[in-house]
């Protein structure tokens, strides 16, 4: 197959790498030869630091990067199967783009997009072909993270649909089909990750260490929403939450903390910045008070982590409820794309419905915000004592 990548930042480079590994015919495009070089360079690297690991030889090293080439003319992507964009997310940009690189490549080429949070309708809408287009979403570091969401527009055709699904489970990926609503699976669904640990916070409930304490104790999440905003950038986080708020027309489920805005404005990104939420020393590694230690109890968290979890279990069963995707997909999507140590879902059958039912009740009646309705499936089960899987 012949696969064309536009745009070799970190994410093209990452999906370029992924499909020449495969033994994909692969052309990496970008009109900037710097980042054309880099890109080239950066594989060096991180082939040869996999031949040091010794989970490739040198044979196979060669092999992957003779399956790639490098381009700076969308013409040369003109024998493409399939197409994948990887540029800035911006709307116009991209509808641009599509409706030139339409005119050089094949009528049954695949035009991708792996946009994580636009309209994959929007961006179909400005070719001549739509049904061609199709949302591949992929994780950032492509190579490592097992997910790729697949977004048909309502314009994709079902063979689209199919050979997309195919080709990336070929590539060794994980499918999830998602519907094309605002954050997909896992944008959409893990919102209350950061939002409900952020309206915590601005409760005077507890700091951002014993909050991400009670999570990874509790929870056996890798990082805890602070630690995670931080590494993602407060800017890049703070801008998904917001996009996600105004796509749902601002359902106050997604809506944006002052907090997190104000240590955006403030310049207080997280890691790439040196401050965040957390200080860093010279190293890299966060600095905690011994306050925020002494601050800690297993009540608090207990209570902490319940809130949080019923809140992403409360979402994951809307998106269900919603025909976003299948359950399987939801929890795939979390436990593949963003690391959580269980399946939503799953969690909530464990938990108990009637238990997820009670605590956003107890929410909703001590708060009287739409924020902590219950969704409908979850009451629906409850009534007919079934769980998810």
């Amino acid at each position: 197959m012949n696969v064309g990548i536009i745009g070799s930042g970190t994410m093209g480079s990452g999906i370029a790498q992924v499909a020449a590994t495969s033994g994909c015919n692969v052309k990496l495009y970008d009109t900037n030869q710097v980042a054309l070089d880099k890109a080239k360079t950066t594989l060096e690297k991180i082939l040869s630091r996999l031949i040091e690991k010794g989970l490739i030889d040198a044979d196979e090293k060669n092999r992957i990067q003779s399956n790639i080439s490098y381009v700076d003319s969308l013409r040369d992507l003109s024998d493409s199967n399939l197409t994948i964009e990887a540029i800035i997310e911006n709307l116009d940009i991209k509808q641009k783009l599509f409706a030139e690189l339409e005119t050089y490549v094949p009528s049954d080429c695949i035009i991708a997009s792996n946009t994580s949070s636009l309209s994959i309708a929007s961006i179909a809408s400005s070719l001549q072909k739509p049904e061609r287009c199709i949302g591949i979403h992929f994780f950032n570091p492509a190579p490592l993270m097992k997910l790729v969401e697949v977004v048909p527009a309502i314009q994709t055709s079902d063979e689209v649909l199919e050979t997309s699904v195919k080709t990336i489970s070929d590539w060794k990926k994980v499918v999830a089909v998602a519907k094309d609503t605002p954050g997909f699976i896992v944008n959409r669904v893990a919102r209350p990750f950061y939002g409900e640990s952020l309206r915590i916070y601005e409760e005077g409930i507890a700091d951002f260490a014993t909050i991400d304490w009670s999570l990874k104790t509790l929870g056996g999440f890798r990082m805890g929403p602070f630690e995670l905003m931080d590494f993602i950038g407060n800017d890049v986080n703070y801008t998904v939450t917001e996009t996600v708020f105004a796509a749902f027309y601002f359902d106050p489920r997604y809506k944006p903390a002052f907090t997190q805005k104000r240590f955006a404005e403030a310049g207080y990104l997280g890691r790439k910045s040196g401050r965040g939420y957390y200080d860093y020393d010279e190293n890299g590694r966060i600095v905690i008070s011994n306050e925020s230690e002494k601050s800690r109890n297993e009540g608090l968290a207990q209570q902490i982590f319940d809130r949080v979890l019923v809140m992403l279990i409360n979402e994951a069963a809307d998106a269900l409820f919603l025909n976003i995707a299948s359950a399987e997909d939801i929890d795939n999507a979390m436990t593949k794309g963003v690391n959580y140590p269980k399946g939503l879902l799953a969690w909530a059958d464990e938990k108990g419905i009637d238990w997820c039912v009670s605590k956003l009740d107890g929410l909703y009646n001590e708060y009287h915000e739409d924020r902590y309705r219950c969704s409908p499936l979850l009451r629906k089960m409850n009534k007919a004592n079934k769980t998810f899987f």
